[in-house]
């Protein structure tokens, strides 16, 4: 008897001494998570919750309770979506949980795609907000003028979407979507960007193992993201990705970046590390210099130090940064802004507002070539964790209307980062569906949607392209934007069947051109190629294909072609004077040949004014040999023995060989035009402008609400 009560008080005692240092171990454990989560790095902080709750001893159930729930909520933070569910089912099993971890713990059944349990927790939070009067905001319930809570909009939503997205699965659509391996590795791989004229470069996120640094993020528990890139070969194959070099990447996070129009800037998102205060992400701008990037440098959104900005997007025509934030003054969560791009600096920040933002969580703001926005949002209903929503504008004016692709561009994973081969519906977004440890992937998508779009170039009559260019199209359906032009002097835009459109290409120190078009609906996909060849005004321009008899100035047929493209040009710039301008070789006496030239010169200014130009815009001057061709940069590019500024006077040709000098001298022989004055016409006698410039109209750039439409596809 004495034995067995000494060898039961020995347990008594060895019990109770493992059961004081199981508590002395959660607490230390307990301490480095809350010093974890206070910076936020959840990764950390949810292994040290982890350890915390097992060394809790089981008949601490409140403990245990509140350490799973904390290792729930940061494990939902880095998408380790099971691990979330079994720290809030153990939170519930133990009794400690409020109404917003119930929501919470729904929104992550659905994430998961288990949409009859997430239905019933749905189900269960709605009937506690009804039940405590906390379903609708404080308002008049005769009118009906009363508006759904926060928690309510997400729990509405969070029915719809598990009540139906086992159809939109079912039902699928148009798009087909594949995983690319060519860009993925074992970690996460996201956020890819399309870049270049021809898009045949793609950067990306990844925290792959090539990525900077030696560290693990406390953040993600793998190491920092850095951007990566991948181009094409010459059969059309992507390469295998590689770090961008110089001083893009650091040990930091780098990440989800965008492109100014004219690619000569990136812009991208940095969450540096500070050991005594939370990562917040800023937005970063760095600079292209041939094929390099510099060292990104801040973008100082606004004031406030305590909210994070991500997710840069530049809109079309270049005016506005689009980007995410937790700022003050949102929806909740995180919301879609802007701020307009000035020559001074950054403008005022906006938030985008109904219909594009919830209580939830809106990120990734991305451009179709066709002026479609699109955006990621786990707030609207959908199929999951974050779907990709497209907002168009509706045909009545300032309407928006949201449209939800379906299934499989969306999942119940998160799917988000989406990047176009402009214009057409194909490109490539990221995903992290099927991927139990939560990383995300990146695969191709592709629409086969009958595209009919502009596709133009604006260069210097007789030299290169102009990228600092603009492009303003109007449609007779009210259309009216003006279009930026790429680094190749290109543009795109995606055209309506049955629209006649007008589009002017302008660039300073060039004339205007103009040119016309009308679409017809088509059945294929089609694309018009329009030229924009703009004159300078303060050097001669050649007019190419101008022929005349042999030794007379008889113009020949075959010159109208180019003679009324001049008359157009002259006609689309009302308001120039120019000097029309013939130039012969060295050969033959010099007053003949300037005699010849002069009349070759009356031929084409007659030709002119017979197609309806005033003889008071048009001076004719022959030169004869007097001023040889000086040779542009375009022309030395095909001259090889020739070099930009040479001038093809008769000393120089004359050291030629026999087929240079030949070649030289059909240059000589040209005929050209230089603008005099661009204000004819413009004043009265009195030095009084004609016509006073109108004023601006003011766009109006809100949306009403009872304006917005929503509809699923």
């Amino acid at each position: 008897m004495r034995r067995f009560s000494a060898i039961f008080l020995h347990i008594v005692v060895v019990a109770a001494a493992v059961m004081a240092f199981s508590a002395c171990g959660a607490d230390k454990h307990l301490k480095k998570a809350e010093k974890y989560l206070a910076l936020g790095e959840y990764f950390d902080a949810a292994t040290e919750f982890k350890k915390a709750y097992q060394t809790t001893p089981p008949k601490e159930r409140d403990k245990r309770g509140q350490r799973a729930l904390k290792m729930a909520k940061c494990y939902a933070k880095i998408n380790q979506t099971q691990a979330a569910l079994a720290g809030y089912r153990n939170a519930i099993r133990y009794r400690q949980t409020e109404l917003d971890d119930h929501l919470a713990y729904a929104r992550l059944l659905l994430k998961k795609g288990e949409y009859k349990a997430a239905l019933t927790e749905f189900q269960t939070v709605k009937d506690s907000l009804t039940v405590r009067g906390e379903w609708f905001l404080s308002g008049n319930s005769e009118t009906g003028d009363r508006k759904l809570s926060d928690k309510a909009i997400l729990t509405q939503n969070g029915l719809v979407s598990a009540q139906n997205a086992p159809k939109w699965k079912e039902q699928g659509s148009r798009y087909t979507v594949k995983r690319q391996e060519i860009f993925n590795s074992r970690r996460a791989d996201y956020a890819p960007m399309l870049f270049g004229d021809d898009f045949d470069r793609l950067y990306f996120t990844s925290t792959r193992n090539d990525a900077n640094g030696d560290e693990l993020s406390g953040i993600t528990g793998t190491k920092p993201g850095d951007i990566f890139f991948s181009e094409k070969d010459d059969k059309g194959k992507w390469r295998r990705p590689e770090v961008v070099q110089g001083g893009l990447n650091t040990d930091f996070d780098e990440g989800a970046c965008s492109f100014s129009v004219d690619g000569r800037e990136m812009y991208l998102t940095v969450c540096q590390t500070d050991p005594s205060s939370p990562r917040l992400a800023q937005i970063m701008k760095s600079n292209r210099s041939d094929a390099s990037w510099s060292k990104p440098a801040e973008v100082k959104i606004s004031s406030d130090t305590l909210s994070s900005y991500a997710h840069p997007a530049i809109s079309p025509d270049g005016q506005w940064l689009y980007f995410c934030s937790d700022m003050p003054g949102g929806k909740g969560g995180l919301d879609i802004w802007r701020v307009r791009l000035t020559t001074g600096g950054l403008g005022g920040v906006e938030n985008l507002g109904d219909p594009i933002n919830t209580p939830g969580d809106e990120m990734f703001p991305a451009f179709r070539g066709n002026g479609d926005f699109y955006f990621s949002s786990n707030g609207h209903a959908g199929m999951g964790g974050l779907d990709i929503f497209i907002a168009k504008p509706a045909r009545s004016e300032n309407t928006y209307i949201l449209e939800h692709p379906g299934y499989p561009l969306n999942s119940q994973g998160d799917d988000f980062g989406v990047t176009f081969e402009n214009p057409y519906n194909r490109g490539y977004f990221c995903s992290n569906r099927g991927d139990g440890r939560g990383w995300d992937h990146i695969y191709s998508f592709d629409n086969p949607e009958i595209v009919q779009a502009i596709r133009g170039w604006v260069y210097e009559m007789d030299g290169y392209e102009l990228p600092a260019a603009e492009v303003h199209l109007v449609g007779d359906d009210g259309t009216n934007q003006k279009l930026s032009v790429r680094s190749d002097g290109s543009f795109t835009y995606v055209t309506t069947p049955g629209v006649s459109y007008v589009l002017l290409a302008t660039c300073k120190g060039y004339l205007n051109h103009k040119q016309e078009l009308h679409v017809e609906q088509a059945e294929e996909s089609e694309e018009y190629t329009l030229q924009f060849p703009l004159a300078p005004i303060f050097a001669p321009v050649l007019i190419d294909n101008i022929f005349y008899d042999f030794d007379k100035a008889t113009l020949r047929p075959e010159s109208a072609q180019a003679l009324d493209e001049l008359v157009k040009l002259l006609n689309e710039n009302p308001n120039v004077t120019i000097e029309l301008s013939a130039h012969c070789d060295y050969k033959g006496p010099a007053a003949y040949n300037k005699r010849l030239s002069q009349r070759r010169a009356e031929s084409v200014v007659n030709y002119l004014i017979e197609h309806g130009i005033a003889a008071d815009r048009l001076t004719p001057v022959g030169y004869g040999k007097e001023k040889p061709k000086r040779i542009n940069k375009k022309v030395a590019s095909k001259y090889k023995f020739l070099k930009e500024g040479d001038i093809l006077s008769e000393e120089f040709i004359q050291n030629l060989s026999e087929k240079e000098q030949e070649e030289c001298n059909q240059l000589n022989r040209r005929t050209e035009f230089i603008v005099l004055r661009t204000t004819y016409g413009m004043f009265d006698e009195k030095g009084q402008l004609k016509e006073l410039p109108k004023p601006k109209k003011q766009e109006k750039e809100s949306l009403d609400e009872d304006e917005i439409e929503y509809f699923i596809e």
